[in-house]
């Protein structure tokens, strides 16, 4: 057997198993590959085509349909099976205790997308609901004069982080805190990163198995998904340095943000997902923000 079998074989059963992904993938053909590269030792970013050749052992072929195996049986994102997962090229460690990291916000931060609200005031950024890290360490290696605050309201999510800060050499530049929403973080911040739990509640009866695998305190946003960005638009001004600003990922709740919130003046920032997933907000706009009272469901 080779690798382009293996390969076939191994999206063939991904694809007939009916999963969901979203996790670093979209597709049958995507996971299988990630899936077999890694179980086979091999870069993920490997060419597929020069090495469809290359002999797979009985052995190693039998190891890689045990992992696909799990991956349909078990309907855990892949992303736990390998206890890694990729975010604008940079590696990071990840398990059961914290949310598989997939925000765009850091698309933003590698293209550039948020440097024009930046400068030399710039010198303290937090990173909300900071899960494994990934955000918080991708800060730190984008603007290098900056210091940054991880801060999660699970000790699970912070020991996760803790081992991505520590592999990235960050320890100097990245502090992680425990802290409910802001309550812990007195800023001021100049710029505050936060893709918070923001999944309405019919949303999260509805989601596939390898959704609910995450830890769901990292994704239940209430009725509508904005009770946790409604406490923190209320509470991020006095935190919120003169010419800070907030990123804010909400994902596909973009109705339910702007129902919750109408008189909010928004930048919306384009990503590769779209122009209505994540929103800046400047220190001004927040401070003339009178928060309304949370819609019915």
């Amino acid at each position: 057997m080779n690798l382009q079998h293996t390969l076939a074989e191994a999206q063939r059963r991904l694809a007939a198993a009916s999963l969901a992904y979203g996790h670093g993938t979209t597709n049958a053909h995507d996971e299988a590959a990630w899936l077999v590269l890694w179980q086979l030792g091999l870069p993920l970013d490997s060419d597929l085509d020069a090495l469809a050749t290359l002999p797979v052992t009985d052995e190693a072929a039998q190891a890689v349909a045990a992992l696909i195996t799990r991956r349909i049986e078990t309907r855990q994102p892949a992303a736990y099976l390998t206890r890694e997962a990729w975010l604008q090229g940079v590696p990071f460690y990840v398990d059961e205790r914290a949310i598989v990291p997939r925000s765009f916000i850091a698309e933003l931060i590698a293209d550039g997308g948020i440097d024009p609200w930046l400068g030399e005031h710039t010198t303290r950024v937090l990173d909300l609901c900071t899960g494994n890290g990934s955000l918080a360490v991708l800060a730190a290696m984008a603007w290098p004069e900056v210091q940054v605050t991880g801060a999660d309201i699970s000790a699970d999510a912070l020991a996760v982080a803790r081992i991505n800060v520590d592999r990235h050499r960050l320890q100097d530049r990245v502090t992680l805190i425990e802290s409910d929403g802001l309550k812990a973080c007195p800023g001021p911040y100049d710029l505050v990163l936060c893709n918070p739990p923001y999944v309405n509640a019919q949303s999260m009866r509805e989601l596939p198995a390898e959704y609910t695998a995450e830890p769901a305190l990292a994704l239940a946003g209430g009725a509508d998904g904005m009770d946790f960005v409604r406490a923190l638009l209320r509470d991020l001004p006095a935190r919120l340095g003169p010419h800070g600003v907030l990123v804010l990922e909400i994902g596909n709740e973009r109705e339910h943000f702007e129902a919750a919130l109408p008189q909010l003046e928004a930048v919306w920032l384009s990503t590769s997902a779209g122009d209505d997933q994540v929103l800046l907000l400047t220190s001004e706009s927040l401070s003339a923000l009178a928060v309304q009272p949370a819609p019915h469901p």
